[in-house]
C-alpha cells in the first residue's frame, strides 16, 4: 500500500513542532528526519514509531507501547530501535513535541556510537 499525500501533508504538521524536520518516503513508509538523523518513521498502515534507546524506552513502556519490528522472509523478527507513538499525542502538541525531540536525541546518541566516518553528523 502506498503513502498519500493527504498522509504525507498531514505527517507534516504533525512534526512541525520539531523544527528542521524534513519528510522522505522510502520502503513503502516515510522517515521523519533531521539534521540527516531519521528520528521517526510512518508506515503505510498509519502507525507512527519514534526512535527510542535506554534512556527512552521505559516511557515507551510506561505508556504500554510497543517496539516495531520487521521479519525479512524466513529471519527472525529485527529490532531498530523505535516504539510506536501513544496516539495520546496526536492531539497534544506540546508533549508530541518533548517525545519527538527526545526520538530526535536518542538518534544523536546512536549516530554517536557509530564509527567517524559512518556518523551523520560531524563533530
Amino acid at each position: 500500500m502506498a503513502v498519500s499525500a493527504e498522509f504525507i501533508t498531514w505527517l507534516e504538521d504533525l512534526f512541525s513542532v520539531v523544527p528542521g524536520t524534513t519528510i522522505r518516503r522510502m520502503f513503502g513508509g516515510v522517515g521523519m528526519f533531521r539534521h540527516g538523523l531519521m528520528y521517526a518513521l510512518a508506515m503505510s498502515d498509519g502507525r507512527i514509531a519514534l526512535k527510542a534507546d535506554e534512556a527512552t524506552i521505559p516511557s515507551f513502556r510506561a505508556e504500554g507501547s510497543q517496539e516495531w519490528t520487521y521479519a525479512l522472509r524466513k529471519s527472525p523478527k529485527k529490532s531498530m530501535g523505535y516504539w510506536y507513538l501513544p496516539e495520546r499525542l496526536l492531539d497534544d502538541p506540546d508533549e508530541m513535541r518533548n517525545w519527538a525531540l527526545a526520538a530526535f536525541e536518542a538518534a544523536v546518541r546512536a549516530d554517536a556510537k557509530k564509527p567517524p566516518k559512518q556518523r551523520k553528523l560531524k563533530a
